[in-house]
């Protein structure tokens, strides 16, 4: 443990120097961390390639393990800029994220928003952005690290702007929702698989995956303002891409399977717009209909 410790330490205390580097130097040094990922990491490998299969089924085996390889890279990168992202100035930050879209739209709205934000490798990208270019409070709910040094450090990063709460995924659901009731805009994740606990099998490009139905009844019994949220990382020096995209005026309805389908729908066709950038290595299809085998 005491080994473990200092490995992350000294993993974190790394980070922290790159962040002074050119974004453009960093890019290319979290390009080639993911090409040894991408060679070391074989199960996380193995688990993109079963997802690539599943989900793109038009991409011939060739295809499949290039988008894959190019996937490894964009994710290299995004653990390698998280020191930018939790050191960097405010006003670097600024400098290399560009924001489209109504990103005030929690500021102004008489309602409680929720922001939709699926799993792309530039999630965090997303989440600074919601404290550096609008003032309401931000709440979210995170996934605990194993390791006490890397949580802590993400953490601290993540709510070092001073403007957020985050709630881990083993509490009750009553403390993000006082949070939201005071005026808090949700950050949220609503594309993982957590089991089958309020969750139902709806179709994740044709193929059933256990979708949270809590986005629906959340906004539901709170009256949210549902408002998706798109970030990506752009080639080299260039910086990131936060889209703040309209809201969703008929969502959630009466019928929370429906607007699950809805969700993944949205998600399914983001994806297509930048596969590469998707986080293929979890297992999104872990959890299984009665009485169907594994797909990993």
């Amino acid at each position: 443990m005491r080994v473990q410790r200092w490995l992350a330490h000294g993993v974190l205390g790394l980070l922290q120097l790159l962040q002074h580097l050119p974004l453009g130097v960093q890019a290319a040094m979290g390009r080639a961390l993911g090409g040894l990922l991408h060679a070391l990491a074989g199960s996380r490998r193995r688990v993109a390639l079963r997802n690539v299969e599943l989900c793109l089924p038009e991409l011939d085996e060739p295809a499949r393990r290039a988008l894959v390889r190019e996937h490894f890279r964009w994710l290299g990168r995004s653990l390698l800029e998280r020191g930018l992202l939790w050191h960097a100035s405010p006003e670097r930050l600024k400098r290399l994220i560009h924001v489209e879209g109504d990103v005030g739209l929690a500021d102004r709205s008489d309602k409680p928003v929720m922001w939709l934000v699926p799993h792309f490798v530039a999630l965090d990208v997303a989440g600074a952005s919601t404290q550096l270019f609008q003032n309401s409070q931000v709440a979210s709910i995170y996934q605990a690290q194993s390791n006490p040094v890397f949580d802590a450090a993400m953490r601290s990063g993540r709510l070092r702007f001073g403007q957020g709460q985050v709630f881990s995924r083993h509490e009750t659901a009553l403390p993000l929702v006082r949070a939201i009731k005071r005026g808090h805009a949700f950050f949220n994740l609503p594309d993982m698989d957590f089991g089958t606990r309020d969750a139902a099998f709806v179709p994740f490009f044709g193929v059933s995956a256990a979708t949270l139905l809590a986005p629906a009844r959340m906004a539901r019994s709170l009256g949210m303002v549902v408002q998706p949220v798109l970030a990506e990382m752009l080639p080299g020096g260039r910086g990131y891409r936060v889209r703040y995209l309209p809201p969703w005026d008929d969502f959630p309805g009466a019928d929370d399977e429906a607007a699950a389908r809805r969700m993944n729908q949205w998600i399914e066709t983001e994806i297509r717009r930048n596969p590469a950038q998707y986080l293929w290595v979890h297992r999104r299809f872990k959890s299984r209909p009665e009485g169907e085998a594994s797909l990993y």
